[in-house]
Parts: C-alpha cells; sequence; structure tokens
C-alpha cells in the first residue's frame, strides 16, 4: 500500500474512534504512537445544590407514672389466656398517640427484675411483658428516677436496668450502673437535635442501696451533682430534658422546695422539666430564665395508669411540645405546648383496667366508675371541673 493510502486508512480509523466517543484512544501518525493530551470525558449533570436547615424541631409527648399494680399483670395474664403477660389492652386508646410524636418520655415507677417474685404495693416488682408494650407503642425515654426503684433491692434495680438496656429502642435515665455511668452524658437523637437527659428523685421510701453497691441514685438533695449533670449535658446537647420525682402525694400545688429546685434547674441548663410522683396533676408552666429563653415545667402528670382509687388518682395527663433550634442563632424555642387529659377506668379490677383520653371518655363510663370511687358526681364535667382548677385552659386539647 501507497504512502498516501497509509495516510488516509489511518485517518478514516481516527474519525471512526472519535465519533464513537473514546475516552482515552491510541493513535498513530506518520508510522509512530502517539498518546493524545487530553481524555474525553462524557458530558454528566452537575450536582444538585445542597442547602442546609434553618432550624431543627422535635416533637415531644411525656407522660406520668406507669404504676403496675397486682390488679394489672392479673388482667393483663387472663389476656394472654394464663401464659405470659398481654398490655396491650391496657394502652391500645393512647398508643396512636404516643406514636405520632418523635420522642415519647415516661416514668416507669415499677420495677422490672426477673429473678424476683411479681409484686404490687407498697415494693412492686412488674413483668417484662409491660416494658415491652411501652416500648412497641413508641416510647422513647424510660424514666427509672422514683421512691418505687429499690422496692426489689440492689438486685432488683440492677436487673431492671440490664433489662431496659436490652431494649435497643429505649434510652433509660435516672439509674445508673456504676459511677463510669452516672458520669457520662445521657442523650438521645432525633431529627437532628441531640437530646440530653437527667433524672433524680426526692425519695427511695427510705430504702436504699447497700454500701459499696455500685449502682447510683441521684437523689435532689444532690444539688451539686444535678447542677453538674445539667451542665454537662448542655456543653455536650442542643437541650437538655430533666425527669424529677419530688413533692407531696395527692397535692395538686406544687412545694415551695419543687419551685426552687426547678428554677435552678432552669438556670443550670434544663430546657424541659417533667415532674412525677404525686399520682395527682400539678401546674404547667413556663420559667422565664435570666438569659431571656424560658423552660418549661410541669410538675406532675400524674398517673399515667394505676389501680388508685380516688377521682384525682384516675385523672392523668399527656403534655405534648415542641422544640425548634435555630441553626443561625442556636437559640432553642419551646412552643405547641397542649395538655391532653386520660383517665383510667375500672371496675372490676382485674379484667377492664384501661386508659381512655378524656375526649373518648363519656358519663356511661364514668357512672360504672362512680361507685368504686365513692363519688356519684364523678362525671365528665366533673372531671373538667378539677382540671381548670390545676391546668390553665390554654393547654387543653
Amino acid at each position: 500500500m501507497k504512502n498516501s493510502n497509509v495516510k488516509a486508512f489511518l485517518a478514516a480509523i481516527l474519525v471512526i474512534v472519535l465519533v464513537c466517543g473514546s475516552a482515552f484512544a491510541i493513535i498513530y501518525k506518520d508510522g509512530k504512537q502517539v498518546i493524545p493530551t487530553e481524555e474525553i470525558v462524557p458530558v454528566t449533570q452537575k450536582a444538585e445544590k445542597t442547602t442546609q436547615p434553618t432550624s431543627l424541631t422535635v416533637n415531644f409527648i411525656s407522660v406520668g407514672d406507669n404504676l403496675i399494680h397486682d390488679g394489672i399483670y392479673e388482667q393483663a395474664n387472663k389476656r394472654a389466656g394464663g401464659t405470659g403477660y398481654d398490655f396491650s389492652y391496657c394502652y391500645e386508646n393512647i398508643a396512636d398517640v404516643v406514636g405520632e410524636a418523635d420522642i415519647a418520655t415516661i416514668n416507669q415507677e415499677t420495677i422490672i427484675s426477673e429473678s424476683h417474685e411479681l409484686s404490687g404495693y407498697p415494693q412492686f416488682n412488674s413483668p417484662r411483658e409491660v416494658g415491652d408494650e411501652i416500648a412497641r407503642i413508641g416510647f422513647d425515654v424510660i424514666n427509672m428516677a422514683n421512691n418505687h426503684m429499690v422496692d426489689q433491692g440492689e438486685s432488683g434495680l440492677k436487673e431492671s436496668i440490664e433489662y431496659w438496656d436490652s431494649i435497643g429502642t429505649v434510652t433509660r435515665t435516672g439509674a445508673y450502673k456504676n459511677e463510669e455511668d452516672l458520669n457520662r452524658v445521657e442523650y438521645i437523637e432525633s431529627n437532628g437535635l441531640k437530646i440530653g437527659l437527667v433524672g433524680a428523685t426526692q425519695y427511695t421510701n427510705g430504702l436504699y442501696l447497700p454500701s459499696g453497691s455500685e449502682l447510683e441514685i441521684i437523689y435532689t438533695s444532690e444539688e451539686d451533682l444535678i447542677e453538674k449533670k445539667i451542665k454537662d449535658a448542655k456543653e455536650q446537647c442542643d437541650m437538655v430534658l430533666v425527669n424529677v420525682h419530688w413533692g407531696n402525694e395527692y397535692e395538686t400545688e406544687p412545694t415551695a422546695k419543687q419551685r426552687e429546685l426547678a428554677e435552678k434547674m432552669a438556670e443550670w441548663g434544663a430546657d424541659v422539666i417533667i415532674g412525677h410522683h404525686p399520682h395527682v396533676l400539678q401546674p404547667i408552666e413556663f420559667i422565664e430564665k435570666t438569659d431571656g429563653s424560658r423552660t418549661l415545667v410541669v410538675y406532675s402528670l400524674g398517673n399515667f395508669i394505676s389501680q388508685q382509687n380516688t377521682p384525682l388518682r384516675v385523672l392523668g395527663g399527656m403534655v405534648k411540645y415542641s422544640v425548634t433550634k435555630d441553626m443561625t442563632t442556636n437559640r432553642l424555642t419551646i412552643d405547641n405546648v397542649s395538655f391532653v387529659p386520660i383517665v383510667t377506668h375500672y371496675v372490676r379490677g382485674s379484667d377492664d383496667v384501661k386508659i381512655y383520653q378524656l375526649s373518648q371518655y363519656s358519663d356511661e363510663l364514668a357512672k360504672r366508675q362512680a361507685s368504686r370511687l365513692d363519688c356519684s358526681s364523678f362525671s365528665v364535667s366533673y372531671l373538667e371541673e378539677k382540671l381548670a382548677n390545676i391546668i390553665d385552659t390554654k393547654y387543653w386539647k
């Protein structure tokens, strides 16, 4: 083949390679190999721009004392056919409301310890199935700091901690395996917010851990420790939520000590304070802090479920609230506070214990429960009147 024909042939090959879009080709010129200095790169779409959110919001719901008297677990055993325990009936009326929240918190008033016999008042021990059920319906934060946490001694508390730690969907607060566990920052995360947790109790009913125990409990009298816990959590988290067991049983007004400690915890950095123990409702308030921000305080949410037997002790509540962090200013806002009243209803004691939202409750149901409560006027309007004397109606839902 003549030299001119060779050149024409090679030129034709080069055109074919280029037309086919080869990203890299070996080319011959005058019989010599030439490596191109640039790759032919196919056109790609430009990466979409990502924008950071200007704010992050978490929607909470908090409830009161999950107080499992023996009639409640006996009912659960019957509903499971005598083998195991089915607590779903107790909670089915409020399960959807709990599940809607990003974070749901509860005070687990009773210990769960499988090596001890089940028991009710005065020293409680509950089947693990009650914990399984409240985790299933959507509770995320389990407060263990309360006056019944040492009901089954050191071993009972240790087993209860281990039980809650075995459930991957919940975070415990208020009971600690050892000093290292006590000193860590407890937290849970949701929607990009890191939520610090602290749990403390005023009482343990005169029962205490033995000397030398590794387990730790925070008492409300240990203000230096509470201050450190709150400040450490505030430093490492976006917000701090405190569960505190305090006050006097069956009193609808917080004590001076409750108010004083609430003010201190707010200044230390607590953004939300949820109170337990009185077994009746106490007010919802905001504390105005010196830095211009506000702390939400719910002094007591009463009983979530129990078999206590007075009108005010079957009346409890769930409080909803939203916490929003402005990502530009780092300022935290607490709003959308709403109170959902609930009623624990039972007549026969070990087969019909159930929580109702007050909006679901009826005078017909109330009439059936009135004689057991020794209150002939017990009705929906009676409950609404009692509520109005405790919880500001602006928070009602």
